[in-house]
């Protein structure tokens, strides 16, 4: 394995874990107005991904950092192409954030439900625009042969992109459905199960669709064959198999699931691209690739020793922080949010 496949595998890990640990904290965002009743149980919800959400998103950090030094080529022709897309998801989570910190600091109901109501669209938009920019690099964008992103931002919002999005959309929500099942206390877990219950159905009919739709809208079916192979197979048989343990109370699987679900489906659209990194729509000569868009090969050397010290440091720290706060959260816990 030379060092451009090295790299591009380890932001592909950097999204995988990104997708598993915020894709969670999505859905709890886009779950917390319904799910609770009451502010008590609204507090409870934010405060089981309170201590934790802004550690989960160090990993798109990374991996946008990854990106720029790896392959700037793909940064730059992503961020301008993506430009209006990536600043609507960046004021989403901006928002998002002050919303979890300032929720709480006044009593007044008016002014606690306008922030529950920012959390919603602060975890749906970004969870929504994510499926519409996986799905794009999969299908392909106008790209000329100086690398240079030359459509507009409606060319992003195409029939076969925003199935991606509906799917990743559900997807999130299922996860953080599945989440709370385990998180939460007081007989608001089994409100959870019954969400999670629900959701399951538009989240498999959106992922059908958009694999019904990457094997008639892009050129996955001509460069990988009519057998999508072990890992998008066992994504979708995950998610099958999690409607058994949602309705047996096996939450601990369900998440699992869910988990299993989102990780390999995010692993099928890098295996997909590969070697490529962003398709070009006007000539697939002028696509990029983890060659013609990759730093200098002392660059990525240096880089990967960097990594290989840094990386083990970051994941023992963030498993430890999961492990503190490993505890549901009840009517009686402290709540912090």
């Amino acid at each position: 394995m030379d060092l451009n496949t090295l790299w591009f595998a380890l932001i592909a890990v950097l999204f995988v874990g990104f997708f598993f640990l915020e894709g969670f904290d999505y859905g709890v965002g886009i779950l917390h107005p319904f799910l609770g009743k009451n502010d008590t149980e609204r507090r409870m919800i934010v405060n089981t991904i309170g201590p934790v959400w802004d550690g989960n998103e160090v990993w798109m950090i990374t991996a946008g950092g990854a990106m720029f030094a790896a392959f700037p080529h793909w940064y730059a022709t992503l961020f301008s192409g993506f430009y209006l897309a990536l600043v609507l998801m960046l004021l989403a989570l901006i928002v998002r954030g002050v919303a979890f910190e300032f929720r709480s600091k006044m009593d007044e109901p008016g002014w606690r439900t306008t922030w529950d109501w920012v959390i919603f669209f602060g975890s749906a938009i970004p969870a929504l625009l994510w499926g519409v920019a996986l799905a794009n690099l999969i299908r392909g964008v106008p790209i000329d042969g100086n690398m240079n992103y030359v459509g507009g931002f409606f060319n992003l919002l195409n029939p076969y992109a925003l199935i991606g999005g509906l799917a990743s959309l559900t997807l999130f929500t299922l996860h953080g459905a599945t989440f709370l099942t385990l998180k939460l206390g007081g007989g608001l877990e089994d409100r959870a199960r019954v969400y999670a219950g629900v959701i399951w159905y538009p989240a498999v009919l959106f992922l059908f669709l958009f694999v019904a739709g990457t094997y008639w809208m892009t050129d996955v079916h001509e460069r990988l064959g009519l057998d999508p192979g072990v890992v998008p197979t066992v994504a979708v048989l995950a998610l099958f198999a999690g409607r058994w343990t949602i309705s047996n109370r096996r939450d601990g699987w369900s998440f699992i699931l869910t988990a299993i679900s989102v990780v390999f489906a995010t692993v099928t659209v890098f295996i997909a691209l590969f070697p490529r990194v962003m398709v070009s729509s006007l000539d697939p000569d002028w696509s990029l690739t983890i060659y013609n868009a990759a730093s200098s090969p002392y660059t990525l050397k240096v880089m990967s020793i960097v990594a290989g010290l840094l990386v083990p440091v970051v994941l023992v720290y963030q498993a430890w922080t999961y492990w503190i706060f490993r505890k549901r959260i009840t009517p009686e816990t402290h709540l912090h949010y």
